[in-house]
């Protein structure tokens, strides 16, 4: 799952945190090995036609071919610089998101106030999760799968539920 919870120690009154960023199916050695076979399989059908002009004629469109591939998948990865940091104290809740051109935006809220809330039609994708306090609301998660998404409210929902008392 591309989302890390770190618990603290058994007994501790210590900070819950989540890490969330998009999940990444290509890694970048996988991206330069994908450019340079592309190149390679597109270049095959040019061999019969080394010392004409006709080569001259197609090599710039193969190049614009690759170079195409290689922009859209940097743009790919370039979009997916996100990530989202929630905390989770005794006492409050504080969400953190990096936007991919590294601007940050900040939310936070009484925990006692902080609500978690699914929207399963509606929002910019199916089951969109929301966080709720302090007269805003927020999304987390937004970039996940819907099968994540779904993992994600019930392990919120858990997180958030306030402490029980201990039976003495």
């Amino acid at each position: 799952m591309p989302y890390e919870w770190s618990t603290p120690p058994r007994g501790a009154d210590a900070d819950i945190s989540l890490s969330l960023w998009p999940h990444r199916s290509l890694p970048r050695r996988g991206f330069a090995a994908f450019v340079l076979g592309t190149f390679t399989l597109i270049t095959i059908p040019l061999y019969p036609l080394l010392g004409t002009v006709v080569l001259w004629g197609l090599l710039p469109f193969i190049l614009a071919a690759v170079g195409g591939i290689w922009w859209a998948l940097e743009h790919s990865y370039r979009s997916a610089r996100v990530t989202e940091e929630l905390v989770i104290s005794p006492d409050e809740v504080h969400l953190t998101r990096t936007n991919p051109r590294g601007d940050v935006q900040e939310w936070d809220c009484n925990r006692y106030w902080a609500r978690v809330q699914m929207h399963p039609k509606g929002g910019p994708v199916e089951h969109y999760i929301t966080l709720k306090g302090s007269d805003r609301e927020v999304e987390i998660g937004a970039f996940l799968s819907e099968d994540e998404r779904k993992a994600l409210y019930g392990e919120l929902s858990d997180a958030l539920r306030p402490p029980s008392p201990m039976a003495g």
